[in-house]
């Protein structure tokens, strides 16, 4: 269900309980919390952490009014996705707009310097902002960004090399603070001149917008602020001399000839001194955040610097877990409930991002620092939608190469001793000094100098790929439980815990260098956080993957494993719950059963094989379900009788089920008259074929949210034409079974073709799975 809704506020009370009722109130009505009262977004503790310093609003207020600020505030994270998609209700007009009204004495320091900062693409409403977004949007695509690439990493190289043999160094002063600088410099086209000024000039620009400065420190910020503004305006005086030189700016200056009334020059310069801000100073926080949170993590900093293929995604958790934007503010535009409160028209908002990245609805044991984690680039930290940050691209490419750098050359980097401080704001954080020790003697170019100018395999430009994002465990122990099936129990090699999971979860084996990958259904207890179990089939028609698993894997092999993710969750709200499994398809089933168990959920068991000696986990599966376990042996004559079980449909009942296709396909059936999602079902083969462009039609997808009309061609899948616009879906097995490329549909005909959405959600029309469904005529209108 969608969080947001545009609906009057109506005199309900509030939904949240606050115990003795104070005597403040919000603007609805709605009493004020204490908490809520107390919070203070320039406090030390926000500062600090703000995830951490937002729980208790995560979990208990997710939308409060906060006095202090006279902003409603936002923690969760399907509420802010929600907030980013409709930007017609939730306008982004204040998003610049200083959080701390400057004074008159400010105020007149600016109008001396003539300071006028207009909208820009962050800012910006409709029907404005999109057609400067789709003008100026091409220097920001892969294709584009890659020829920066060198720079950044000659630049990261010199750097390095002048601290290298001093054991000691503050990573922002040395480092992360100008070379970012010199690439957004470089990229925009301004000359790579006053640089420390530039430094002081960003600074005042975050704190005289984001900030709270002291009314004394207010006129010496306005002063900092209007220098940069005239600064900015002589610049791009001096690229109107060269208009065909690279960089982002003469870009712009070009499409202005094209497109003047689209173009202005007043929006030229806002976005030439906003664009230094958002290409140089959120990547140098964003990557001074990396470094302390992997530093204070040191067996993920080790796994980096072993394998460092890992480093994508490292980037993405790092974004998440500890990005440098913790918020962003939006205006409501019309009366509207976000999270079941009730939000006047004219409210302001601060979605807090960094907390939506930490929100246990969306990200599994949220808190947990995971550089494995497959839906880390689920992220918030570059908003979402028509907004979302154009540079995100160039910033991965940054992080990226200093990860690389810092790994390759000084993997023996520690934290040293100190106190972080941050520059007190609501949104845009990292520390002011990151200070790292070594050992100079322990270099691994002193060994071999070749390091220092080694040879790097380019890097990846967008989000990472999942099958570069594997985590190596060891076979504890290999159990037969039945005939061709094994059980295998995994535990980490290092004997630290493994991700939590939910029932319906799965993990991706790697079946060792034979290019093969198999999804195995976790049957095993989620409480248990040192092991995975899985089970495994050897299938006569087995392409290679459970031949491989049965002959190959021995009891101290170390495997590579994806996940786990799970498209296939368990109704934890339904009243009764029915479990039908076949085969092997017991392996996720008997999970749900055992927290179905434990949840004292009314449920039943019905488990169906050829013959007995074939059928896994019998006796463990008796002992724990008892008479709510139902074994139809076809050998001993005893079938499921589907259309007799499921006759009459209970009310408030589930049907989770998993097993071959025949009898998926016959329960399907049997639940034909049951109410729509009343039925869940698993797959374990995917009816696809190879794409045949001469059966197949071209045609276009309107993305709703980013303001793009894409082409889709004949050859081409729906998922590979979103890739190819810079815009981020995940994807697993790219066989309509995993889920995981799913996508909203607003509007248009779908070809489904996947293995993975119920019959109810197929007729409702408003998803499919990028990877493999296609349009029936000749447009779609796409909630991306």
């Amino acid at each position: 269900m969608n969080p947001v809704s545009t609906t009057a506020p109506a005199s309900s009370a509030c939904p949240f309980a606050h115990g003795a009722q104070p005597p403040m109130r919000a603007p609805n009505g709605c009493p004020v919390s204490d908490a809520a009262a107390a919070f203070d977004p320039f406090s030390d503790g926000y500062q600090q952490d703000p995830p951490e310093y937002v729980r208790w609003a995560r979990e208990q207020e997710p939308v409060f009014y906060s006095p202090q600020l006279g902003y409603w505030v936002v923690t969760r994270f399907d509420d802010i996705k929600a907030i980013f998609r409709d930007n017609l209700t939730f306008s982004p007009s204040i998003a610049l707009e200083k959080i701390t009204p400057t004074g008159p004495e400010a105020n007149a320091v600016l109008e001396r310097y003539g300071f006028a900062l207009n909208r820009t693409l962050v800012n910006e409403d409709e029907p404005a902002h999109m057609p400067r977004r789709r003008l100026l949007m091409e220097p920001f695509t892969p294709e584009h960004l890659r020829p920066h690439e060198p720079l950044v990493r000659q630049l990261a190289r010199e750097y390095v090399d002048r601290f290298i043999d001093d054991g000691r160094a503050d990573l922002v002063d040395q480092m992360l603070w100008e070379v970012p600088l010199t690439v957004a410099l470089h990229f925009l086209g301004v000359p790579e001149e006053d640089m420390d000024t530039l430094r002081k000039y960003s600074i005042a620009h975050t704190v005289n917008t984001w900030g709270r400065p002291r009314p004394e420190e207010q006129v010496e910020v306005a002063h900092a602020v209007g220098n940069f503004w005239q600064f900015a305006g002589k610049v791009l005086d001096k690229m109107r001399q060269d208009p065909d030189a690279p960089g982002w700016m003469q870009y712009g200056i070009r499409k202005q000839r094209e497109h003047p009334e689209i173009v202005t020059d007043s929006y030229l310069h806002s976005m030439m001194m906003a664009g230094i801000v958002a290409a140089h100073e959120t990547t140098a926080n964003a990557t001074a955040n990396a470094m302390k949170l992997l530093l204070q993590h040191p067996s993920a900093w080790r796994d980096i610097c072993e394998d460092p293929a890992l480093i994508p995604n490292a980037v993405e958790e790092c974004l998440r877990h500890n990005g440098s934007v913790a918020a962003w503010r939006r205006l409501a535009t019309r009366d509207v409930t976000i999270g079941g409160i009730d939000i006047p028209a004219g409210a302001k908002l601060l979605i807090v991002t960094s907390s939506a990245n930490h929100d246990e609805r969306h990200f599994a044991d949220a808190d947990l620092f995971d550089i494995r984690r497959d839906n880390a680039s689920d992220h918030l930290t570059f908003g979402y939608g028509s907004h979302q940050c154009m540079g995100k691209n160039l910033a991965r490419m940054e992080m990226q190469v200093f990860l690389e750098e810092f790994t390759r050359r000084l993997p023996h980097m520690r934290l040293a001793e100190q106190t972080f401080t941050y520059v007190p704001n609501t949104s845009f954080r990292g520390p002011e000094h990151l200070i790292v020790e070594w050992d100079p003697a322990q270099n691994p170019e002193r060994r071999d100098a070749s390091l220092r100018t080694a040879a790097r395999a380019a890097v990846r430009i967008g989000e990472p790929s999942n099958h570069a994002i594997t985590r190596p465990v060891v076979v504890q122990r290999i159990e037969t439980v039945a005939q061709d099936i094994v059980r295998l129990r995994l535990v980490a090699p290092d004997g630290r815990p493994l991700p939590r999971w939910a029932p319906g979860s799965h993990i991706d084996v790697e079946c060792g260098d034979t290019g093969l990958s198999r999804q195995y259904s976790l049957c095993g207890d989620p409480d248990d956080t040192g092991t995975l179990e899985i089970g495994v089939l050897r299938d006569p028609r087995s392409r290679g993957g459970s031949a491989w698993m049965h002959g190959q894997v021995k009891v101290g092999d170390r495997l590579h494993i994806r996940g786990p993710r799970n498209h296939f969750r368990l109704d934890e709200e339904a009243r009764r719950l029915i479990f039908i499994a076949g085969g092997i398809g017991i392996t996720p089933i008997m999970a749900m059963a055992r927290r179905a168990r434990a949840l004292n959920i009314d449920y039943q068991l019905f488990y169906c094989g050829r013959s007995r000696g074939a059928m896994a986990f019998v006796d463990e599966l008796a002992a724990l379900h008892g008479d709510r376990l139902t074994l139809c042996v076809s050998s001993e004559g005893t079938r499921l009788d589907l259309p007799a079980l499921l006759q009459k449909p209970v009310e408030g009942a589930r049907v989770h089920a998993c097993g071959p296709l025949r009898m998926l396909d016959a329960l399907e059936a049997a639940c034909a008259h049951w109410p729509e999602d009343s039925l869940r079902m698993e797959h374990f083969e995917s009816m696809l074929g190879t794409l045949d462009p001469t059966r197949e039609h071209a045609f276009e997808v309107e993305l709703k949210d980013s303001g793009l009309t894409l082409p889709v061609r004949a050859d081409q899948t729906l998922l590979a034409a979103l890739r190819a616009a810079n815009i981020d879906v995940q994807s697993d097995c790219e066989e309509g079974l995993c889920g995981s490329c799913e996508v909203r549909v607003i509007s248009g005909d779908i070809d489904h073709r996947d293995m993975v959405l119920t019959r109810a959600e197929r007729e409702a029309g408003q998803r499919m799975m990028s990877c493999c469904s296609r349009a029936r005529g000749t447009k779609m209108v796409l909630e991306l």
